[in-house]
């Protein structure tokens, strides 16, 4: 088989992170623009860029590359000081850590995550959890580089490229996600998916948005790696 690069989806799909997101936005908002808070952050598969940009314009205010900045840099200290709470009350979801060790065992597959989360705050979930040590963040794309979650796929790729010297075609890269979002960006990518019905949508609700691999949770490490083609 030639070499894949395997990007995971973070929360909900490796781990669950028990609302502690919501719950950030709810804490740095007031404190970074002197705001109370209006309109919850909406999340769900799209990128903290995008999520602090939705939120900054649906309380007329600007998203300024200043009031970006202090959003995503509050969001990185929130986590690190809840790093405890996460870990007493979230958890990595099952089958994660031996597909992630059947994966590691196969040079061909590459590791790395495709996520929301800023590159900050996807290190200290990974790290709160002991799954960075599966990963190569350096070929991965976060939240605060692209606004829409289907431009993380190009940016993962040129830094597969840079760091690897591998230049993996769409075809060769495999998104493992549960949202519908992560469906969005493997269509407007031309990447493949693997949908996993462990957030807040269904296998069926996946399916129908054009998800052609779909399992209720993770499966098996053999059927899974059968299912990256």
């Amino acid at each position: 088989m030639d070499d894949r690069l395997v990007l995971w989806d973070v929360d909900h799909t490796l781990i669950d992170s028990v609302g502690l997101g919501g719950a950030a936005y709810e804490r740095i908002f007031p404190q970074v623009t002197g705001q109370p808070v209006r309109e919850r952050a909406m999340m769900d598969g799209r990128t903290d860029l995008g999520t602090i940009d939705l939120m900054l314009r649906a309380h007329a205010l600007e998203p300024t590359r200043e009031r970006v900045a202090a959003m995503t840099a509050a969001l990185a200290e929130v986590f690190d000081e809840v790093r405890g709470e996460l870990v007493a009350r979230g958890r990595v979801l099952p089958g994660v850590r031996e597909a992630l060790s059947a994966f590691d065992a196969d040079p061909a597959v590459h590791q790395s995550v495709l996520t929301g989360n800023t590159a900050q705050v996807a290190r200290i979930k990974l790290d709160a959890f002991d799954l960075l040590g599966h990963f190569d963040l350096a070929i991965g794309a976060f939240g605060d580089d692209h606004l829409r979650r289907g431009g993380l796929v190009p940016v993962a790729r040129e830094r597969a490229a840079r760091e690897l010297g591998i230049d993996f075609s769409p075809e060769r890269i495999v998104l493992i996600g549960d949202t519908l979002n992560d469906v969005r960006a493997a269509h407007e990518s031309g990447a493949r998916l693997i949908a996993v019905a462990t957030g807040s949508h269904s296998a069926d609700e996946l399916r129908s948005a054009g998800a052609e691999v779909v399992f209720d949770a993770l499966p098996a490490p053999e059927e899974l790696r059968a299912a990256l083609g």
